[in-house]
């Protein structure tokens, strides 16, 4: 019966061993997923970006003294924003108070001629006329309420 007992013992080493191995196996793939490789089956579709064209565009104004009135403020500077469709924003400050307005294209002209008017702060207010030499540079006049007259560079 010895021989009987110990096919018996080995057969339990074996299924031991087996099962071991199962979850040894099984252990080791636990950390393992499956990665598609894209071989060109389904094809990958191609997003084309188209970009925006500006919304508005931001110009530089130079205002330098043309008279003894605008002497005395020296060099000023100014920010038109053009909104692109005829229209803008003028700002600028003069020995400080701070001007807000519109700028304008001429209607019944060439499309290069505009007007920039401000509203001071205090009170003052400032007019311009400008014309456009090209879509980014012009040049034109402001007056001051109180009598200033300078000569203006746009852009650049």
């Amino acid at each position: 019966m010895k021989s009987s007992a110990s096919s018996f013992s080995g057969l339990r080493l074996a299924r031991r061993l087996a099962l071991v191995g199962a979850v040894l196996g099984a252990a080791a793939l636990t950390g393992c997923y499956v990665v598609p490789v894209n071989r060109g089956y389904p094809p990958v579709a191609a997003v084309q970006v188209v970009p925006q064209p500006p919304s508005s565009m931001t110009f530089t104004a130079r205002l330098y003294p043309a008279n003894e009135a605008a002497a005395a403020y020296g060099m000023v500077s100014g920010v038109v924003t053009n909104d692109l469709h005829g229209r803008g924003i003028f700002t600028t400050s003069i020995n400080g108070e701070s001007f807000s307005g519109e700028a304008t294209r001429v209607v019944g002209t060439s499309s290069r001629e505009g007007i920039a008017n401000g509203a001071g702060s205090r009170g003052s207010y400032i007019n311009c006329r400008y014309q456009m030499n090209s879509a980014t540079l012009g040049t034109g006049q402001c007056k001051l309420s109180n009598g200033a007259n300078f000569t203006m560079h746009v852009g650049g």
